[in-house]
């Protein structure tokens, strides 16, 4: 800690922390010894956190991450899609094909930012909000095949290609974003072609990385 930083407030951001990187929560013990410091400061910690609804505490008393994150949460989308539009223009134009930044939300993939291409006489409509089941299309299965690679410690191919699966006559690719904390996600490209070109998978692996470099 610095003489700018406030302990406390640093306590209760680990809290959250540690409360969001479980499924089952976390008893006053439990979080007492993970910070090194005593049941007594971890209570007040608990207190404050409810009051604003970031924390809520079960019948038996373990605490876990409260409904109010759902109200920051809403702020995250506006912010990483300004982020990431740069890189989603500069990917459109090259590929001639509709970019898109797509987010995990809970089993789905949720669209949040779409450039489309101008210089080009027609193109897939792909629009902000399209959602989807993560084992279809390009977007969430980048994201599936992430997980995976996590999960083995090998990596993969690097980017998903796919065809018809959302749109008849329409092919995707997509890679996932990596490095970036808190952030499940994938940047690809739409188009209507029999075969995505042998360029497209290396071009979307380079948005993505911009992107993820743009929110770290």
């Amino acid at each position: 800690m610095t003489a700018e930083t406030s302990q406390t407030l640093d306590r209760g951001l680990r809290v959250l922390k540690l409360l969001a990187d479980t499924d089952h929560g976390l008893t006053v013990t439990e979080l007492s010894h993970r910070l090194g410091v005593n049941r007594t400061v971890v209570y007040r910690l608990l207190a404050t956190l409810e009051q604003h609804a970031l924390v809520r505490r079960d019948l038996g008393g373990r605490a876990r991450v409260g409904l109010g994150v759902l109200g920051l949460g809403r702020q995250v989308h506006p912010l990483v899609r300004e982020a990431a539009m740069p890189a989603l223009r500069s990917l459109a134009e090259d590929i001639g094909a509709t970019a898109h930044l797509t987010l995990v939300d809970g089993a789905e993939a949720l669209a949040v930012a779409v450039v489309e291409p101008t210089w080009t006489d027609y193109h897939v409509a792909y629009r902000a909000g399209f959602r989807h089941p993560l084992e279809r299309g390009a977007a969430g299965k980048a994201i599936l095949s992430a997980r995976r690679q996590i999960a083995v410690a090998e990596p993969g191919p690097g980017y998903t290609l796919t065809h018809g699966e959302l749109e008849a006559g329409a092919c995707g690719a997509a890679a996932p974003l990596l490095g970036v904390t808190g952030v499940e996600g994938s940047v690809g490209v739409v188009m209507l072609s029999d075969v995505v070109p042998e360029r497209v998978g290396a071009r979307v692996m380079e948005a993505a990385r911009e992107v993820a470099e743009a929110l770290r």
